[in-house]
């Protein structure tokens, strides 16, 4: 069993910055792929990042390319996700995922969530 929990979020105001973190217990995450998602009041939870489980390998939703960095520190157990220039449209809770299989993570049918953090950026 692995067990994700991401810290961070908090409110912030545009053009803020935040970086969010996913501290794994329960087993290390050099065997898992990472992943954040995100998911905003009313829509459906969203694809934002992933890293492959060697730390080779990003991947980023189109739509977020420049804004979104994803990073991992196998040594701390940790995965973190910085957010530069933050705007309204960001405001979700943003999960962590992880598996064992890279392009799980990337489509969300993962083994294993966290319960998210809640990022807020008002105007």
């Amino acid at each position: 069993q692995v067990q994700l929990v991401e810290s961070g979020g908090r409110l912030v105001h545009t053009g803020d910055s935040l970086r969010l973190s996913c501290a794994a217990s329960g087993r290390t995450l050099r065997d898992y792929g990472m992943g954040w998602f995100r998911q905003a009041s009313g829509k459906e939870r969203e694809f934002v990042a992933a890293i492959s489980w060697s730390g080779g390998r990003t991947y980023y939703a189109d739509s977020l390319k420049g804004r979104f960095t994803i990073s991992r520190d196998d040594a701390k157990n940790t995965v973190f996700l910085q957010v530069n220039n933050l705007e309204p449209e960001d405001t979700a809770k943003y999960y962590c995922a992880a598996d064992r299989q890279d392009i799980r993570v990337r489509v969300g049918r993962v083994e294993y969530w966290g319960l998210g953090t809640l990022v807020t950026v008002s105007s």
